[in-house]
């Protein structure tokens, strides 16, 4: 994604990322439950490095305290904890709205560019 930057000095990516980073999570985690570094790796993976989320863990504990996301207990691995987040079926069903709502939102926008009448 391009990085022009605006007046603010904020770019329509960033902004972009900003609102879709919470979909991004739940729809990987709707697959498997995942811990943060492995969620940062399956975006950059996916993505061929293209949308990554440079402050990944904002957006875990607001879809948690959403109720959106559950954690379960860490594990310890190489020294390192791992806390596994999991999508709850309120996380699901918000994921599947949301997503419906940004694809009549993406065909309503793809008409203004293109000049659809």
């Amino acid at each position: 994604m391009t990085d022009n930057k605006n007046d603010t000095g904020h770019s329509f990516a960033a902004y972009f990322k900003r609102a879709t980073s919470p979909l991004v999570v739940l729809s990987l985690l709707k697959k498997q439950p995942m811990y943060g570094y492995e969620i940062s790796a399956e975006m950059d993976r996916i993505s061929n490095g293209r949308y990554t989320i440079a402050v990944l863990y904002p957006v875990l504990y607001r879809l948690q305290e959403q109720g959106y996301i559950d954690s379960s207990a860490s594990e310890i691995v190489d020294g390192r904890a791992r806390t596994y987040y999991s999508i709850t079926s309120e996380g699901s069903e918000y994921l599947e709205c949301t997503v419906d709502e940004y694809h009549k939102i993406t065909e309503v926008f793809e008409g203004f560019i293109r000049g659809k009448k």
